[in-house]
C-alpha cells in the first residue's frame, strides 16, 4: 500500500495568526489525507510551553486591529488553536514535534514540551523526515 503524501510545516511564528494558519492549513491537509507533520521551533516551542498556545495576540503592526479580531473570533465561535490540533489528529494523520535544539535555545524544559507533542526530534531527524515531503510550509 503507498504511503500518503507528507505535508510537514516548520511552525517557527507564534502570534495568533500564524498559529492559526498552521492549525487550520494543518487540520485540512489531515483531513485530505495527508500525513501532516508540524514542527514547532523557537517562539512557538516557548508558546506551547508556557501554556499559551490558545493566547489570542499579534504583531505590533497589528495592534490596533486587536480587539476588533479577538471580538470577531468568539462571534464566528472560531476554534482554539489546541483544539484544531486535537481535530486534526481525529480526522486523520497529524503531528506535532518539537525541535530538541529549540528547546534549549528556548531555555524550555524538555518534560513540559514533552507531554503536549508526539515526539522530540533533533533537527538531522527532522530534515530527514521532511525530505521526501510532496509539500513544506515555513510558517
Amino acid at each position: 500500500m503507498p504511503s500518503k503524501p507528507r505535508f510537514v510545516i516548520f511552525a517557527h511564528n507564534a502570534t495568533y495568526d500564524k498559529l492559526h494558519q498552521v492549525a487550520t492549513i494543518g487540520l485540512t491537509a489531515a483531513a485530505l489525507g495527508k500525513d501532516v507533520v508540524v514542527v514547532l521551533l523557537f517562539w512557538t516551542i516557548k508558546k506551547l510551553a508556557l501554556g499559551q498556545v490558545d493566547e489570542v495576540d499579534f504583531p505590533p503592526e497589528y495592534a490596533a486591529y486587536a480587539d476588533e479580531v479577538k471580538r470577531l473570533l468568539r462571534e464566528k465561535k472560531v476554534p482554539r488553536i489546541s483544539e484544531m490540533f486535537s481535530e486534526a489528529k481525529q480526522v486523520g494523520q497529524f503531528r506535532l514535534i518539537a525541535c530538541s535544539a529549540g528547546l534549549e535555545y528556548m531555555g524550555v524544559d524538555p518534560d513540559v514540551v514533552a507531554k503536549n507533542v508526539d515526539e522530540v526530534m533533533g533537527l538531522p531527524a527532522i530534515l530527514n523526515l521532511a525530505a521526501d515531503a510532496e509539500t513544506t510550509l515555513f510558517i
